[in-house]
């Protein structure tokens, strides 16, 4: 049987989320640990990778159950028993034996979270301090992302993906609580991308940058000098199918 699995995490206590032979300490990898336990060894697949220090709302995974294991009320008492706090399990249900949660996913949206209130350190782990914002800017060059582009230069190095083209179908700027929140929807993100975007808008707020030089390495004609947003402030917040 082929199950879908819904989680949240704190990704703070992570180095990312997937498997790694230096460390057990990833969530893919606490995952497994748990469910080996069980007697399941499958491997389990996500439907993209976080890297160290990014949070997620939703992120789905999927994993083979073996004969013996049919009660997925009881698998899912035992998984919620044997995470951490920081994991937690939204939904855990029967998928169809073609579903794949990377290859099957349509669409990945992500939130990224900026406050320039005085820094709260029961919150330093999850929301991205700045001194300040430039609202109005960031909401017009936001907009550029929009469509589909190479991003090619706004991916980490060392990437072993050799297609950068993708579309973005939606962005977006709104307040919550007291923080800025940046929005991104895609049919799919590079590694990093999403922190290398907002470090952009980040440059074009404090005014280093403008939406021109942004438009300039959106076309691939010259590359800025860019350190990515920290991670603290990322989430992996919705995955269509």
């Amino acid at each position: 049987m082929r199950v879908k699995m819904t989680i949240a995490y704190n990704g703070a206590d992570f180095f990312g989320s997937q498997v790694q032979k230096e460390t057990e300490q990833t969530v893919n990898g606490t995952i497994e640990n748990a469910l080996r336990q069980l007697q399941i060894e499958d491997k389990v697949t996500a439907s993209g990778r976080t890297d160290r220090g990014v949070h997620a709302t939703r992120q789905v995974l999927h994993f083979d159950l073996p004969p013996f294991w049919n009660d997925l009320e009881k698998l899912e008492k035992n998984l919620r028993r044997m995470l951490p706090k920081s994991i937690a399990i939204r939904r855990l249900e029967k998928a169809d034996d073609s579903f794949h949660a990377r290859y099957s996913a349509k669409k990945r949206s992500y939130r990224y979270l900026l406050c320039t209130q005085t820094p709260n350190p029961f919150l330093a782990d999850l929301i991205t301090y700045v001194d300040a914002l430039d609202e109005a800017k960031i909401k017009e060059a936001i907009k550029l992302f929009e469509g589909v582009h190479n991003f090619e230069y706004f991916k980490k190095n060392g990437s072993d993906t050799t297609n950068f083209v993708r579309e973005v179908y939606k962005t977006r700027v709104y307040n919550h609580k007291g923080c800025t929140v940046l929005y991104f929807e895609a049919n799919g993100f590079l590694r990093s991308q999403i922190r290398l975007m907002v470090g952009f808008l980040l440059e074009i707020s404090a005014g280093r940058y403008t939406k021109e030089d942004l438009k300039t390495q959106l076309s691939l004609e010259k590359q800025f000098k860019l350190k990515p947003a920290p991670h603290e402030g990322l989430y992996l917040c919705n995955i269509k199918y």
